[in-house]
């Protein structure tokens, strides 16, 4: 008998009722049973319709919300809902912060983030409208106006790279934005002498936007990398 044999007559693991109870309810709302939008049976409903108890039928409702399928409103039968990128990488929060305190961790995110925007500003040069370029324009403008003041020129920072994640109009990649600025830019410590920071992180986003205007993706692609290395060593030395 090989391992794999003797690992299929091995002890079956009994699993938990509200576990049957998400795979029910998930494959009803993938059939069409419960459409987006539409109402689940109320707790009670669902407490006859599988013959559970409360707990149950709770529990499976939390992990079915965890996963983006239904909303819960208090007062209210539970909502189907169309999971969103965003909040599935909502679900990692809690893991992603614990492993942001392991070594190294905040490196291996800020090189994601290097991949992942260097690829966007390519992908802007080639692809951006006139209007997308413009919009890019006024963020840095507003992102200049804001040097000297930490708070409004951290809003301006990451609003300067939102727009650059908006242009392929792919909500994963801004879900990947957003979810970077709440895991990495907003943990970073202030810094002693803001202003001289402010001033050498808008001079980099200045020459991704030049690089971007002319619609350069080498140039744009390099401009960026050095901006945000620039960037994660002035933090890393705090």
């Amino acid at each position: 008998m090989t391992v794999g044999d003797s690992m299929k007559l091995g002890p079956i693991q009994r699993r938990k009722l509200s576990d049957e109870i998400v795979e029910r309810l998930t494959a009803a709302i993938r059939d069409g049973t419960y459409p987006a939008g539409s109402f689940l049976p109320s707790e009670r409903d669902l407490m006859h319709l599988f013959g559970v108890g409360r707990p149950s039928i709770r529990e499976a409702l939390y992990a079915l919300q965890r996963i983006g399928l239904v909303r819960l409103t208090s007062g209210e039968r539970p909502r189907v809902t169309e999971p969103s990128p965003k909040q599935v990488l909502r679900e990692l929060d809690s893991t992603v912060r614990h492993w942001l305190e392991h070594q190294d961790a905040v490196g291996h995110f800020e090189q994601v983030r290097l991949f992942l925007e260097t690829g966007l500003v390519r992908h802007a040069c080639a692809h951006a409208s006139d209007e997308q370029i413009a919009h890019l324009e006024s963020a840095l403008r507003q992102n200049e106006a804001a040097i000297g003041d930490e708070t409004a020129f951290a809003l301006t920072d990451v609003a300067f790279h939102r727009v650059i994640a908006e242009i392929p109009a792919n909500p994963i990649f801004t879900a990947m934005h957003d979810a970077a600025v709440e895991w990495i830019i907003g943990q970073r410590p202030p810094l002693a002498d803001a202003e001289t920071h402010n001033r050498q992180s808008y001079a980099g986003h200045l020459a991704v936007y030049q690089a971007i205007r002319d619609r350069d993706g080498e140039r744009a692609a390099d401009a960026m990398s050095r901006h945000l290395e620039q960037a994660y060593s002035r933090y890393a030395r705090h």
